[in-house]
């Protein structure tokens, strides 16, 4: 049944503000459904993305948003309804035992909003996820590399440690993979490497576990202790604890 435009705009914002977000999300589609050529039809496009977001059916928020962005490229809340894609992949990030691919979405949509609008403040909170993701898929890889080091299959243990190194070096995970890699280097044989690793890890975790662990193992096998090469230091990301602002308005130009 068709309904006046105000009043059924009134009625899903009503109904968000009650909690009713499956309800609200649907009345949202249908301004946009009933009156597809009004300025209450872009609102209700954003505004249904976020009801959708709320009721945790993140595939619609990503596909409202999406639809938003389309018909309104260059809109001024198009920075919101990219914040709102990437996190609604980001709320997806599952378990490091799991497959990652919803990860590297999350990842990418995080990555898009930040290289689009730099100076946001939705920005500033894509690049504490961004820090966050990156740690998860470098946890992916370290449960990979322990999963073939306990067979023995080192070769592919080092493979895996060594991404964590090259792509993940800024995260928490860049200790271990270093005295895994030592671990590794010495199952091998391949003493020099070993000590590579190791030297590295005592630079830059000194004091550590992991360069306990790395310092023993190098030293059990009857080689000298290397003396800690000096590269930069990882930074570590902070946990996440910054709130995900709504919308700054449901009133678009």
């Amino acid at each position: 049944v068709a309904r006046d435009v105000g009043t059924l705009y009134t009625a899903a914002k009503d109904r968000l503000d009650r909690g009713q977000y499956k309800i609200s999300a649907a009345l949202f589609d249908e301004v946009e459904r009933q009156h597809p050529y009004s300025v209450w039809a872009r609102r209700a496009q954003l505004m249904g993305a976020f009801a959708y977001y709320l009721d945790k059916n993140y595939t619609q928020a990503i596909q409202s948003a999406q639809r938003f962005l389309a018909v309104h490229p260059g809109n001024r809340d198009a920075p919101y309804a990219y914040y709102l894609i990437a996190l609604s992949y980001y709320e997806q990030v599952s378990d490091v035992t799991r497959d990652q691919k919803i990860t590297q979405q999350a990842l990418d949509a995080l990555g898009e909003l930040n290289r689009r609008y730099p100076n946001t403040r939705y920005a500033a909170d894509a690049r504490l996820k961004i820090d966050l993701v990156r740690d998860h898929l470098a946890g992916k890889e370290m449960e990979v590399g322990r999963y073939y080091q306990v067979r023995g299959q080192w070769l592919a243990s080092i493979m895996r440690f060594r991404i964590v190194i090259d792509q993940y070096e800024t995260t928490t995970h860049t200790p271990e993979a270093l005295m895994r890699l030592t671990e590794s280097y010495l199952a091998l044989g391949i003493k020099d490497e070993a000590k590579k690793s190791a030297a590295v890890l005592g630079a830059n975790y000194p004091g550590t576990e992991w360069y306990e662990r790395a310092y023993d193992l190098v030293r059990k096998h009857g080689e000298p202790v290397p003396v800690p090469a000096l590269v930069a230091p990882a930074a570590r990301p902070e946990r996440d604890e910054t709130p995900s602002p709504k919308p700054a308005t449901d009133e678009t130009d």
